[in-house]
C-alpha cells in the first residue's frame, strides 16, 4: 500500500532526483517547497515544474523570511563566491563528513544558511504529523557538498530522534517518523545517473546560486561547478541554460 511521505523540493537536481526516489520507493509524496527569501527565485518556479513533471500529489509552496537575519550570500547582502573565489573542490573535504564539517574556520563557505535544514525539515515534520505520515525526503549529500554542517548524516540522525521527542504524534502515538536522504552517500555523478535511470528530466531543475532574471545559471559558482563537474563525470549533457561560456 502506498504511504504517504513529505519530500522537501527546492527545485535543484538533488531535490528533484529524491522525488523520483520517493515514488519509486511506493511513496505518495507532499512536496514542500520554501520561499525563503532566497536570491534565487528562479529555483521555486523550477521546483513547480518538477512536482507536477514527476506527478507530486501536492505541491506547497511555503513563505518564510530568512533574510531577517542574513548571514548568508544567498540571503543577506553578501556576493556570491565566483570562480577562483568559490570553495575548491568540495569532494576532496567529503572525510571531514562525519566529524568536524569545515576542518578550519574558512571552510563553510558564506552560501551557507545558517539552520536552514533544521528550519527546513521542522516544517516538513509539522506538515507530516498533520498528514499522519511517517516519512520525510530530503536531498542532502555529504560526498560532492559544499561544507554544509547540515547535511552530515549525523544531523539527519539528530533530527530524526528529535522528531520522535517532540512531536504529540511521536509522543502520544509512538509514530517513528523517519528521515530519508537516500543520496547521502552519492557522488553527484551517482545522483545525476540515478535520476535519469528514474526518468528525471534536469532541464527542468535549475542549481545556480546567482542566476541571471531570466533564469540562466552563472556557470561559476559552487552550485554550477559541481552540478558541471557531476554530468560531465556522468557522462550526460547538462541541460541547464548557462548565461555565458566560463573558464575554470
Amino acid at each position: 500500500m502506498e504511504r504517504g511521505a513529505v519530500v522537501l523540493l527546492s527545485g535543484g537536481l538533488d531535490s528533484a532526483t529524491t522525488l523520483a526516489i520517493a515514488i519509486e520507493r511506493g511513496y505518495r509524496p507532499h512536496a514542500l517547497t520554501l520561499r525563503y527569501g532566497q536570491r534565487n527565485e528562479i529555483e521555486v518556479e523550477a521546483a513547480c515544474r518538477v512536482a507536477q513533471a514527476l506527478g507530486a500529489v501536492e505541491h506547497v509552496v511555503s513563505e518564510i523570511d530568512l533574510r531577517t537575519f542574513g548571514g548568508s550570500a544567498l540571503t543577506g547582502d553578501i556576493a556570491v563566491p565566483k570562480g577562483a573565489d568559490a570553495p575548491g573542490d568540495p569532494a576532496s573535504d567529503a572525510a571531514d563528513a562525519e566529524g568536524d564539517p569545515a576542518g578550519d574556520a574558512g571552510r563553510i563557505p558564506v552560501t551557507y544558511v545558517p539552520a536552514r535544514n533544521t528550519i527546513f525539515l521542522s516544517l516538513a515534520l509539522a506538515w507530516a504529523e498533520v498528514l499522519d505520515a511517517s516519512d520525510i525526503f530530503i536531498g542532502v549529500n555529504a560526498v560532492d557538498y559544499s561544507g554544509y554542517p547540515d547535511c552530515r548524516p549525523a544531523f539527519i540522525a539528530a533530527f530524526q530522534h528529535l522528531a520522535r521527542l517532540g512531536t504529540r504524534a511521536g509522543v502520544e502515538e509512538g509514530r517513528p517518523f523517519r528521515i530519508h536522504a537516500p543520496l547521502i552517500d552519492l557522488t553527484k555523478a551517482d545522483i545525476i545517473g540515478r535520476g535519469l535511470e528514474l526518468g528525471v528530466d534536469y532541464g527542468l531543475t535549475r542549481s545556480c546560486y546567482d542566476p541571471d532574471p531570466a533564469g540562466a545559471a552563472c556557470g561559476t559558482c559552487d552550485a554550477c561547478r559541481l552540478r558541471r563537474a557531476g554530468f560531465a563525470a556522468a557522462g550526460a549533457r547538462d541541460p541547464a541554460p548557462y548565461r555565458t561560456a566560463w573558464r575554470d
